[in-house]
């Protein structure tokens, strides 16, 4: 029989401080798995914290709908056989395994019990996903009543890695806002990345024999803080590579997708270069695979206030870096994301039905994004 092996089937990535400290709440949080298994562990981080965060129970169950399980699905984790634990300030817990059997793109509610007062936990902001709130314990309780409050960040998880014979690794999507999702639906999962792991799963040449998809997208981010004006706002991609990309279980390929944040913040096209060749040579050191996907372009807007705009320079730089993922990048393949969206017309603008903001793609651009990849290259 094939080996069991523990596979990332859902990731984010935390980027600071929730703003609203929590006290005696149970958070029910909602994740889409990628890949099918018979047991989960969950990843719990405190990246950003000054102080431990004390979690007094945690549960794992199958969402129906809202913050509603489905009946007798919620099972308890535990962290050495006990079930509270503390993460650490800037450190990470994963659960013991949980028993129960998952389905690929399946909705998982990961409820955790907060017992303290005035606790600032780490999270990701643009979650894009509804998950919600109680006062009090009711990580047990199966049903929506206790959970009045909604939220659209991530607190406190971090990953769900699944238990599975079938699937051959998983594929981290490493990237920014385009990654994240801004302008994608919220609940609907239509960004590149899910269109990606729904193409893998319906592809899959058995049951469950795909690569799971793993979004670690942040707003706004960027590869690097040398001489970037204004400094980033969230860590670097260089910095959060170990922590957001070369932890998970089971990865096998590293989707690469930044850039345009540095380009807009000054960043020559040999800064870009240089630090998407430092990340490719860390993966391929790894024996993982890793790919790029090309910059998609961005309107030109004056600056104003701490956005410095986008004018023709930056999208030569653009131009400039494209040319070198496709063609002299030590990579093993190419997502060409700049001429999924492009004008027919004007190969410097996003295609009006595909563009949001002149930044973002629509939902309908992130589909065309998701449906131009070439599944063979990441099926190997």
């Amino acid at each position: 029989m094939p080996a069991v092996r523990w596979v990332t089937a859902w990731g984010t990535s935390q980027q600071g401080l929730a703003t609203t400290a929590l006290t005696n709440t149970t958070l029910r949080l909602n994740a889409r798995v990628t890949i099918a298994g018979d047991a989960v562990r969950i990843r719990l981080d405190n990246a950003y914290g000054k102080n431990a965060v004390r979690v007094g129970r945690a549960y794992v169950g199958v969402r129906a709908r809202g913050a509603v399980l489905v009946a007798g699905s919620n099972k308890p984790a535990l962290f050495n056989g006990s079930e509270t634990t503390t993460i650490p300030p800037g450190g990470s817990v994963r659960s013991d395994p949980v028993a129960m059997d998952v389905l690929a793109m399946q909705d998982l509610a990961v409820s955790l019990y907060v017992p303290d007062a005035d606790v600032q936990v780490s999270q990701h902001t643009g979650a894009m996903t509804t998950s919600f709130a109680a006062s009090g314990d009711h990580a047990a309780v199966d049903g929506a009543e206790p959970f009045k409050a909604t939220l659209t960040t991530m607190p406190l998880l971090k990953a769900i890695g699944v238990s599975s014979k079938a699937s051959t690794g998983a594929i981290v999507a490493f990237g920014d806002s385009i990654t994240d999702g801004t302008c994608s639906t919220v609940d609907a999962h239509d960004r590149w990345e899910d269109w990606l792991a729904v193409r893998l799963a319906l592809n899959a040449v058995k049951p469950g024999a795909h690569k799971a998809v793993v979004n670690e997208g942040i707003g706004g981010n960027t590869l690097t803080s040398e001489g970037l004006q204004p400094p980033p706002d969230s860590t670097p991609g260089l910095e959060r590579f170990e922590r957001d990309v070369m932890s998970h279980q089971g990865v096998a390929d590293v989707i690469l997708f930044m850039g345009t944040n540095d380009i807009r913040r000054g960043a020559s096209a040999a800064q870009v270069i240089d630090a998407l060749t430092r990340m490719a040579a860390a993966v391929k050191s790894r024996r993982m695979k890793v790919f790029a996907a090309t910059i998609i372009p961005r309107h030109n807007v004056p600056p104003a206030g701490t956005n410095t705009g986008w004018n023709d320079d930056k999208t030569a730089v653009r131009r400039e870096v494209n040319e070198w993922i496709r063609t002299r990048a030590k990579l093993d393949g190419v997502l060409d994301f700049d001429a999924a969206v492009r004008d027919p017309g004007n190969a410097d603008l996003i295609s009006a039905p595909f563009n949001c903001d002149g930044i973002h793609p629509t939902p309908r651009g992130y589909y065309e994004m998701g449906k131009s990849v070439l599944l063979n290259m990441l099926a190997r």
